[in-house]
């Protein structure tokens, strides 16, 4: 395996104050990582400078060798935590545009998971339940073959019943040298797919390992280890 990912001393700041303070890790190809912390601990802010939307930080952030830019972007496929489609698409008109912007994009993977989902390509952004606006953007990342997937809680508009379904989608529509880095409060729900865990606490780095190693040197789940280090 080899580094994908490469972050040194990684620090942002805002008005408010710091939200990372020093990060350092490696995230290797072919993982599914799991990104957990309670809010505001700067999940979503190193995402986000992963993903190449936030440029005004301090240290460096190597995807695939390159710095995030026009490269990075290409292999990186993001989930935001809130969606950016504009409510009046149809789920039909947005895989199209897709289809057009990435040329990694397969539509018709994206297609059939539409119909498992019971979607419509006629349907619009507007007129579905936020669980349903959750598993479009879903599929809609996990359509394109990146080597790198960040899912910024991916899980949390979906009800119970169809977290598996969600899952199925992840770790069947990525490749064995792909890496996803998902990040959740749902810890419980989803730790069996996780290869390596990554912890943040008040905008540092508490964990970098992986699962098992974690299972085995605290002889807790990972969802009872998360709850001891933050008294949830």
């Amino acid at each position: 395996m080899s580094s994908l990912l490469e972050i040194r001393n990684l620090f942002k700041s805002y008005d408010r104050g710091p939200v990372l303070k020093g990060i350092s890790l490696n995230v290797e190809s072919g993982r599914i990582v799991g990104v957990v912390g309670p809010n505001g601990c700067g999940k979503t802010t190193m995402f986000k400078i992963i993903a190449g939307l936030i440029g005004d930080y301090q240290g460096t952030v190597l995807i695939d060798g390159n710095p995030p830019g026009v490269k990075s972007k290409e292999i990186i496929s993001f989930l935001p935590e809130k969606t950016y489609l504009d409510e009046g698409i149809k789920a039909g008109t947005a895989i199209s545009m897709f289809a057009d912007f990435y040329k990694d994009f397969d539509r018709q993977k994206a297609l059939e998971m539409l119909k498992r989902f019971n979607l419509e390509p006629g349907m619009k952004l507007k007129s579905m339940s936020k669980g349903m606006q959750e598993k479009l953007q879903l599929i809609l990342v996990m359509s394109r073959a990146a080597k790198l997937y960040i899912l910024d809680e991916p899980l949390s508009g979906i009800d119970p019943a169809a977290r598996d379904n969600i899952l199925d989608i992840i770790l069947n529509n990525y490749s064995e040298n792909s890496t996803v880095m998902l990040s959740t409060h749902l810890i419980h729900d989803v730790e069996r797919i996780f290869d390596d865990i990554i912890m943040i606490g008040n905008g540092t780095l508490l964990v970098a390992e992986s699962a098992d190693a974690l299972r085995e040197r605290t002889g807790k789940s990972l969802d009872q280890y998360f709850r001891e280090v933050f008294r949830c």
